[in-house]
């Protein structure tokens, strides 16, 4: 393996894993709250689209990406009131919004663009820092969109908030002993739907990545299951930020590899290498991968 060989790979493990950094963070705040947000695909695909038509209709991705957001704040509030207030079964309510989310962006796709359009829409381009970018063998891996600099920023952000402040300390509580929560006096519903509009905002940015961060372009179902993978790095990162991280770069390793096997001439069935995220995700839910410890509320309306 050369020297740019290795860096083209890490490169493109990071820029794989961005989308499920934003999208895993989210989940994994939502869950330590108490409720599995298995909306997150949908919120993601939708937030693609929003972005792809944001960028599109004004020529801006900025405004793109405000778009995103603003496309899945609704699913968010949605899936908030029908688990939170109404109490409706977290699994299956997330489920069917997935499902709803698929059918609206393919049609709306379909119906702005084409069913067959390949457009390419105005997206960010890549830099690199000052300094970062000339560090020998790794430099090229900081050629990445801004988002993913803001997505180790929040990340840091949510650490610490998870760790070390008061607010951390209720959102845990709220997943563990909800009724310890009541008893403080804190709004536990209002915990629990704050941590689900959150998670929206972070899918809808993993999503945004996807269409005006990466291809600068939206075909249907674009997402592949990225919000799912995002769920069970989750799973695979026991509950933790920081493993979870560690998750979503593994997820974005693997799924680099079936691009980088055959230049190092590695030659492998490619069903066998497109399949590779999905089996890693399979043997974390299995628990396989080791012992998860889910937060003890998780689930409980």
């Amino acid at each position: 393996m050369t020297a740019e060989l290795f860096t083209l790979f890490l490169a493109s493990t990071v820029r794989l894993a961005v989308p499920l950094l934003f999208a895993a963070t989210g989940e994994l705040v939502s869950e330590r709250a108490g409720v599995v947000n298995m909306s997150v695909e949908g919120m993601m695909l939708t937030g693609a689209f929003g972005g792809a038509m944001g960028a599109a209709y004004t020529g801006s991705p900025m405004l793109g990406l405000c778009c995103a957001i603003l496309a899945v704040l609704p699913i968010a509030v949605l899936q908030s009131v029908m688990t939170n207030t109404l109490r409706a079964n977290q699994i299956v309510t997330g489920i069917g919004i997935n499902i709803m989310a698929l059918g609206v962006t393919t049609l709306g796709y379909r119906a702005l663009f084409g069913a067959r359009s390949r457009d390419i829409i105005p997206g960010f381009d890549a830099w690199s820092p000052p300094l970062l970018g000339q560090i020998p063998l790794v430099g090229g891996v900081f050629q990445q969109v801004w988002l993913f600099y803001l997505a180790a920023a929040i990340i840091a952000v949510v650490g610490y908030v998870l760790a070390r402040t008061g607010l951390g300390i209720v959102l845990r509580a709220a997943g563990d002993n909800p009724q310890s929560v009541i008893r403080s006096g804190a709004p536990l519903k209002g915990v629990r739907h704050a941590a689900v509009i959150f998670t929206g905002v972070m899918s809808a940015l993993g999503g945004a990545f996807l269409s005006i961060g990466d291809i600068h372009t939206f075909t249907e179902g674009m997402t592949n299951g990225a919000g799912y993978l995002a769920i069970v790095a989750v799973i695979f990162g026991s509950w933790r930020l920081w493993r979870t991280v560690a998750a979503c770069l593994l997820f974005g390793a693997a799924t680099a590899l079936q691009f980088q096997l055959p230049a190092f001439g590695i030659h492998i069935p490619n069903a066998l290498l497109i399949m590779m995220p999905y089996l890693l995700a399979l043997l974390a839910v299995a628990g396989v991968v080791g012992h998860q410890t889910a937060p003890r509320a998780l689930t409980q309306n």
